[in-house]
C-alpha cells in the first residue's frame, strides 16, 4: 500500500481526525515527522465498521524527497493501540 493509499484509508475510518504536527527535521533528502492524531472512528477503516469510538495516537514519519517529490515514506504508529482503542483487540490484563 503506497502513503496516499494508506492515508485515504485512515481518512475514510476517520474523516475528522486532527493530526497534530509534534515536530518537523530535515537534513538532505530526509524529513522526518512527529505527529499525534486525535478523532472519532466514524466510518470504515480497513473492514472494521464504524465504532463512534474516539481515539488518540502519535506516530513518526521519514520522507525522502528529491526534486521535490515524495520518493519514499517510511511510517510508524501505534496500531496497536488504536486496535486496543477500537476494541478489536482486547486491551491487556
Amino acid at each position: 500500500m503506497t502513503p496516499l493509499q494508506s492515508i485515504g484509508a485512515f481518512r475514510a475510518g476517520f474523516p475528522e481526525a486532527r493530526f497534530i504536527v509534534e515536530d518537523v527535521i530535515g537534513e538532505g533528502e530526509k524529513v522526518v515527522v512527529r505527529y499525534s492524531v486525535e478523532g472519532a472512528h466514524t466510518g470504515n477503516f480497513f473492514g472494521i465498521p464504524a465504532t463512534g469510538k474516539q481515539i488518540s495516537m502519535g506516530g513518526i514519519s521519514v520522507y525522502r524527497v528529491i526534486g521535490g517529490k515524495l520518493a519514499e515514506a517510511w511510517v510508524q504508529y501505534d496500531q496497536l493501540g488504536l486496535m486496543q482503542q477500537l476494541g478489536v483487540i482486547p486491551m491487556p490484563g
